[in-house]
């Protein structure tokens, strides 16, 4: 349907429109529905309407701080029918998380019963729990009463509720807020009461403050489960500056003595919003995975507070090391991302500084104190109007009393003949005999001066700024006493320090080297024996099994496995299966495919140098540290495709090259030919007619060529002068008495 003025007509009563026009308008109601009545916080409050309605509804349930306690049930039976029309699981789970002293930083709801734990665990039914507010969510709803913010219709028009809270501190920081709405998210870190106020203090004296000078103050989060922020301070004044940015965040851990030397990490805070029992599952992944080969073991000792006991594999390796491979590999470090987007006046979202927030929740308390003022000055007017009718009545008593006796509109009479208004004589007409007494008239008369010298003080609040900021910084000094950190819980928990990088140290200084022997078998099954075995000895395999490699190591070095598919895999000796099995498949260790299949498996020597060749006959020369794998997946050197596989893996060790085809032809050039690569195809290293390559090593010329004959006798050929030649030609056949299988060894 076009986009024409046509398409929008009237027919049998319904509207017909373009369907661009109707999802664009359908779309963008609901996108402003939930960026303003759902996802975003109000910068004034720092409430999302659900934490509102949980808070109002429980102040009209009378469950104040030191009352009783109510259902939770009961509690969001009564925000879902009144104020909040959602499901009441989505209520329940807004107020149990306001109840959580490991999410909240200063708990709006005290709660009784199971509300969840910091293992992640979910809280207990409804019907199982219950609840009444803290002292921090009466604080927020001060000034209720005194017409301190504007009401709304609830969504049903029978009941109102407030536009938002008066707010006695600056809950928005203090919290702190996240939420995800259309086109925009918020994620706020939470912050300590105490400084909140020191700087909102400042700002008041120097309302052109610095960022800079804010840091001062609020030098950063203070998480409700504490830890150490580990972030530069001016990655932290720029994300203050702008309103986004980052913080790192690591557990705090210190390391426990323990008998004969032995030591154990213990920690005793995590990350902010990190659930303990996935991080605990985390850490045992990297063992059972062997990702992190110096850990030794992880158990949860916590009960009330946490007790995270780590264990190194061994007692040489540096705690520091140890935790600086943990804060990469798993949740002890986490980095909480800070978007403070928030709706300014409740109305607008946007991305705001710190300053700007502080400056939101200062102009709000402002607008606070003038209305509660305002009211509390009508409040006082309608009161000396009540008590200016009683003093006159006072002094007019006895003719007072004449009329109400013998008048047949005493209320009418009194307003003519004192000029009096009607509230006043309603007042005097409903007031008791018993105030009728002198003492009653002096109490009078002296409330009546008390409310004059009160209201000449609330006209001079009122018309002077400089008197409502000095009211509003007397108020955050008695908020600051409440929550500051004399109070319970009040101390900041989050502290900071460097981040300190930890060199790499190497593998042999944090394992214990001992020595083993590895056994791989001709299937891929692979061992590592205690000490340094007999090489001949003889040694069980599974049915149809027998021995392929087998060679003395040590626990500190490090294996190459080379396959037939050209590719290098890299294991630790220290992770080999014990001996006292048949071991495991080496394939369950790296990524080789089923049908490559392991040519040569090796111990790693820094900075040797590889010849590698295949059944094609190309080849070259790669530096052993470039063949290295960090993965299981390996690291491709030798190029292959179809039919052609990788053959030969030899150390260098000489001037030159023999190669043998399978052809029985022997070629012998200069290692200067072969060019050094770290991957590739190579090149031609000898030319065939028919078939391929079948060996090839490297060796003195000096010395000679050696093999071992049919017989088992070691030979040594010295005059290799039929044999020389260029690389890449075809070569002469082999001396009498060569190996009939065409290998060199």
């Amino acid at each position: 349907m076009s986009d024409t003025s046509s398409d929008n007509k009237r027919i049998s009563g319904e509207i017909s429109e373009s369907l661009r026009n109707a999802l664009g308008d359908r779309y963008l109601t609901y996108a402003l529905s939930t960026i303003m009545h759902r996802a975003l916080p109000d910068a004034r409050d720092g409430l999302k309407p659900v934490h509102r309605r949980i808070l109002y509804a429980m102040r009209e349930l009378k469950l104040n701080a030191t009352g009783g306690f109510r259902k939770s049930a009961k509690i969001s039976g009564d925000v879902m029918g009144n104020y909040h029309p959602h499901g009441d699981a989505a209520i329940y789970d807004a107020m149990a998380r306001l109840a959580q002293d490991f999410n909240v930083r200063y708990p709006l709801v005290d709660g009784q019963g199971n509300f969840g734990n910091i293992d992640g665990d979910n809280p207990a039914a409804a019907r199982y729990t219950e609840a009444r507010m803290t002292a921090a969510a009466e604080a927020l709803m001060e000034g209720l009463t005194e017409n301190a913010v504007d009401y709304r219709e609830n969504y049903d028009g029978t009941l109102t509720e407030p536009v938002v809270l008066p707010a006695a501190f600056p809950n928005l920081l203090a919290n702190g807020s996240s939420g995800i709405a259309v086109g925009m998210a918020t994620n706020i870190p939470p912050h300590n009461i105490e400084e909140l106020c020191n700087a909102c203090l400042h700002m008041i004296k120097s309302p052109n403050v610095r960022d800079e000078t804010l840091l001062d103050y609020i030098p950063g989060p203070d998480f409700p489960t504490g830890g150490t922020i580990v972030e530069p301070p001016e990655n932290i004044l720029n994300a203050y500056k702008t309103g986004r940015g980052a913080f790192r965040l690591r557990s705090k851990w210190h390391v426990e003595e323990l008998p004969r030397g032995q030591w154990q990490i213990i920690v005793t805070e995590i990350p902010y919003q990190v659930p303990k029992s996935r991080l605990i599952e985390k850490l045992a992944d990297l063992i059972n995975l062997k990702k992190l080969l110096i850990l030794g073991d992880v158990r949860d000792e916590s009960a009330d507070d946490i007790r995270l006991v780590i264990e190194p594999k061994s007692k040489n390796v540096d705690p520091e090391v140890l935790m600086s491979m943990l804060f990469k590999q798993s949740d002890l470090e986490t980095r909480f991302s800070m978007n403070m987007n928030v709706l300014i006046d409740g109305r607008t979202p946007k991305v705001c500084s710190l300053k700007e927030v502080l400056r939101a929740f200062l102009d709000h308390r402002q607008e606070v104190l003038q209305r509660r003022s305002q009211h509390r000055l009508d409040k006082i007017d309608r009161r000396l109007e009540v008590l200016e009718g009683f003093i006159t009545a006072f002094l007019n008593l006895d003719r007072v009393i004449e009329i109400i006796r013998y008048e047949d509109h005493p209320k009418q009479v009194m307003m003519e003949e004192f000029d009096l208004s009607e509230v006043q004589v309603e007042a005097i007409l409903n007031m008791r005999l018993r105030s009728l007494r002198k003492l009653e008239e002096m109490e009078l008369k002296n409330e009546h001066e008390a409310l004059l010298i009160e209201r000449a003080e609330l006209e001079d609040l009122l018309a002077s700024d400089d008197l409502q900021w000095s009211k509003i910084s007397e108020q955050l000094r008695a908020t600051r006493k409440q929550f500051g950190r004399t109070s319970e819980g009040g101390e900041r928990r989050t502290v900071f320090a460097e981040a300190g990088e930890v060199a790499a140290v190497p593998l042999e200084a944090m394992i214990d080297r001992e020595p083993i022997t590895v056994v791989c078998s001709k299937m891929g099954w692979i061992r590592a024996m205690s000490g340094h075995i007999d090489l001949e000895r003889e040694l069980k395999f599974k049915d149809g099994d027998e021995a392929r490699f087998i060679f003395h190591a040590e626990t500190t070095d490090r294996l190459l496995v080379f396959g037939s598919n050209g590719r290098f895999y890299t294991i630790g000796a220290s992770t080999l299966p014990g001996g006292r099995g048949m071991g495991e498949p080496l394939r369950l260790m790296v990524d080789l495919p089923n049908e490559a299949e392991i040519v040569d498996l090796f111990i790693h020597v820094p900075d040797r140098k590889l010849l590698v060749a295949s059944t094609a006959g190309d080849g070259f020369v790669v530096p052993e540290n470039d063949v290295l794998a960090q993965t299981r997946t390996g690291k491709q050197v030798l190029n292959v495709r179809g039919d052609v596989r990788a053959l030969v893996c030899h150390p260098v060790g000489g001037d030159h090259i023999a190669c043998v085809g399978e052809n029985r032809k022997v070629l012998v050039f200069p290692i200067s030919e072969l060019n050094e690569m770290s991957r590739g195809k190579g090149v031609r290293l000898q030319k065939y007619k028919d078939g391929g390559l079948s060996d090839a090593r490297t060796f003195d010329l000096a010395n000679g060529l050696t093999w071992r004959d049919p017989a088992g006798r070691t030979r040594c050929e010295t005059e290799l002068g039929e044999w020389m030649g260029k690389r890449a030609s075809a070569g002469r056949m082999a001396p009498r008495g060569f190996p009939r299988d065409n290998r060199f060894n």
